[in-house]
């Protein structure tokens, strides 16, 4: 029996009862004003605005089921609903984190929610702020590195996010790509053999691949840092909350217990943090990195000696009302092992190595191995990998009929056994499904969403499981 409110998540959503009864006590804190503010600047015809929003509803219909179980494709999670609500009601003021200026209060909760993220990654001293997302928190990273080592390579695995090497261009710096082992973990080897040349200032370690969800080896590449001196960041947009989960495979839990020993971290609340897009965080382990961030803006600092967050951010205005949004969402689930947050991080693990498994014991499919965080990807059998392509191809539209909406990946056919497809040794990719298990719902639907892939490569294929 699936839960009933997950099938009708949109009405069963508390977020504006929430924002009905939260507003009046902020609007009562500016009740001493006179009149004031936009209404007589614009037109005010409540029925010409309700005619506008019923047009934008009808086009916003024209998405995916993002928030839905159902929808298991991308990296989309619906934000919590205090979350939400908060991130609407501050916009009722609509501050700007550039400075204590512009964001009095949300500036303190960015401060103070960045402060519980480094924490649960195990550092009381940091410096950090919220960004746009996880590619200018990436690149902000990534331009500290360059200035404290010009002229020096930055290194990702292969599998790591293109951000890294379109931003090493944006920033000048040379970029190389690490290969990958079969699980789709950078290679310590490969990784060596490119530190051995001397010239690696920075590099980055993912946790959480995009494509598959892969960890890399953190612990031995910090060993690596030890040897060869490099600046090591951790890319940890997608799994970083991933170090609060239970039960981890033993080298994911090395990997992110080793955290603690990067000099910078990137991670995405908008993603597994429950936050509306678009919310990144960068975090560096040494506060004197702040020093690179120097500059004067005299006509924005003037009412305070504290610290303005613009001080040491690359952006300017940023908005107050995602780290309102971030803070109360903390404050409700806090970023504690063995809590409530964690366990829904569990659950999106537990359903995907379900699935891995249902994928295992049908003969038309072949995984390339089991998933760390709650990514899987798994190819088609056929008898060549051109085929495999097709077969994929026709399932994620089949299933797309039947209400689930996967994605697809072009993945080296050599994250694959030898033995997939009779011509694998001579093809470079191959197009695979691919699903993300994101939302904790996800345990609950796992047997129905294997029914429509089961259903889906009955239609695409013309057979039933033929087994293994």
């Amino acid at each position: 029996m699936l839960p009933q409110s997950s099938l009708s998540p949109l009405a069963e959503d508390p977020f504006l009862d929430l924002v009905d009864e939260a507003l009046p006590r902020l609007q009562s804190k500016f009740a001493h004003l006179p009149p004031g503010g936009w209404e007589g600047a614009f037109p005010d015809d409540p029925a010409a605005m309700s005619a506008v929003l019923a047009e934008v509803a009808g086009r916003m219909a024209d998405n995916y089921p993002y928030f839905h179980p159902l929808y298991a494709g991308q990296m989309m999670k619906p934000p919590h609903p205090v979350a939400r609500a908060a991130y609407a009601m501050a916009m009722w003021i609509n501050p700007n984190n550039h400075s204590l200026d512009g964001g009095r209060a949300s500036s303190r909760f960015e401060v103070e929610a960045v402060g519980e993220i480094a924490a649960m990654f195990g550092w009381r001293q940091h410096l950090g702020h919220l960004a746009g997302g996880g590619t200018v928190a990436n690149l902000e990273a990534l331009w500290v590195g360059g200035r404290l080592h010009p002229g020096q390579r930055v290194l990702a695995s292969a599998q790591a996010h293109y951000t890294h090497g379109r931003i090493s261009g944006v920033l000048g710096l040379r970029f190389s790509a690490v290969a990958v082992d079969r699980f789709g973990r950078m290679d310590l080897d490969a990784l060596e053999a490119e530190l051995r040349q001397g010239d690696v200032g920075t590099a980055v370690a993912t946790l959480g691949t995009t494509a598959v969800g892969s960890v890399d080896p953190l612990d031995a590449i910090v060993a690596l840092r030890e040897k060869y001196g490099f600046r090591l960041h951790v890319d940890a947009a997608y799994g970083g909350y991933f170090k609060l989960a239970p039960s981890l495979s033993e080298e994911a839990a090395r990997a992110f217990a080793a955290v603690a020993e990067a000099d910078s971290i990137v991670i995405d609340p908008h993603k597994h943090g429950l936050q509306p897009y678009g919310c990144g965080c960068v975090l560096f382990r040494d506060p004197a990195v702040g020093a690179l961030y120097k500059h004067d803006s005299p006509y924005t600092y003037f009412s305070s000696s504290e610290l303005h967050l613009g001080e040491i951010t690359l952006e300017c205005s940023r908005p107050g009302a995602a780290a309102s949004a971030l803070w109360a969402t903390q404050r409700l689930l806090p970023l504690v092992a063995g809590g409530e947050f964690a366990a829904g991080l569990g659950r999106c693990r537990a359903a995907a190595l379900r699935m891995h498994e249902r994928i295992q014991q049908d003969g038309r499919f072949v995984a390339p191995f089991a998933p760390e965080l709650d990514i899987l990807v798994w190819g088609v059998k056929a008898e060549s990998v051109a085929e495999a392509s097709r077969r994929a191809r026709s399932i994620f539209e089949e299933a797309a009929r039947r209400g689930l909406h996967l994605a697809l990946a072009q993945l080296p056919t050599e994250l694959f056994p030898d033995s997939a497809w009779p011509d694998g040794a001579s093809a470079s990719t191959v197009t695979c499904l691919r699903s993300v298990l994101m939302k904790p719902e996800h345990l609950e639907w796992a047997d129905r969403i294997w029914e429509i892939i089961a259903a889906a490569a009955d239609a695409a294929l013309g057979t039933r499981d033929i087994g293994t």
